[in-house]
């Protein structure tokens, strides 16, 4: 799959409920608590016969109380740097907020193919909220509504539009063999599967719990193909 998705946006707009959606799964938690997803999040998504990798990241914020900032920023980043398209996701129901304007910002910035997702557009009222996001100066807004799919359609039919190139590539990437890295909290978990793929792919703290997702991640070695799964482990 070479054309990769991310979706980005400040916390609590449907970032992980978009992706769930997008990938037909229940991958990434989803709850009402802001910085719940700190990692990048990778999923396989398909659409009109296109396969496609799907990024998700967590909320966007400067100058919060949050622990992570910093570094879920950093995340932020290296995946809109990895990406071929990105989804800024927005919340129709709070409008228009001093985050959403940075990260739009950043995106002009980096000069990427950006698509505007309006989300939480879950009644017919609400889409007239959307009109209000042509101001982030990134195009038409979509409206979606990721928990029931509404609008879900037309945003895919955009997004395949927006790659570079046919994916011509018949590997099957769901038969390739999955080792999980499992412990205890704070036993070098993120550490280990860091320096197994050479990058700082998950954040590492002291702080037990910081990995909450499962880190899904394509390996290759002395001609091995295969995936590694670091698994977090919730406190008893």
């Amino acid at each position: 799959m070479g054309n990769i998705v991310a979706i980005v946006g400040r916390p609590n707009v449907g970032k992980s409920t978009l992706f769930n959606r997008l990938t037909g799964t229940r991958r990434a938690i989803v709850m009402n608590t802001a910085g719940t997803t700190r990692d990048r999040q990778y999923g396989k998504a398909e659409w009109c016969g296109r396969e496609f990798s799907v990024i998700d990241t967590g909320g966007w914020v400067v100058n919060s109380d949050d622990t992570f900032e910093s570094e879920i920023n950093r995340q932020v980043d290296l995946a809109i740097r990895e990406a071929d398209v990105v989804l800024l996701v927005v919340d129709v129901n709070q409008g228009v907020t001093e985050f959403d304007t940075e990260v739009a910002h950043l995106l002009r910035q980096a000069k990427k193919p950006t698509i505007l997702a309006v989300n939480k557009v879950d009644t017919f009222e609400n889409q007239y909220g959307a009109a209000e996001f042509y101001k982030l100066g990134l195009g038409e807004p979509f409206i979606v509504s990721a928990e029931n799919g509404l609008g879900t359609g037309d945003l895919l039919d955009e997004v395949v539009s927006r790659f570079r190139k046919e994916d011509n590539s018949d590997e099957e990437l769901d038969d390739l063999p999955r080792f999980a890295i499992v412990g205890r909290p704070n036993a070098g978990k993120s550490s280990i599967l860091n320096a197994f793929i050479g990058e700082e792919r998950t954040i590492v703290t002291d702080i037990p719990g910081t990995t909450r997702d499962s880190i899904y991640t394509r390996y290759n070695k002395f001609g091995k193909d295969f995936y590694l799964v670091g698994r977090h482990r919730r406190h008893p």
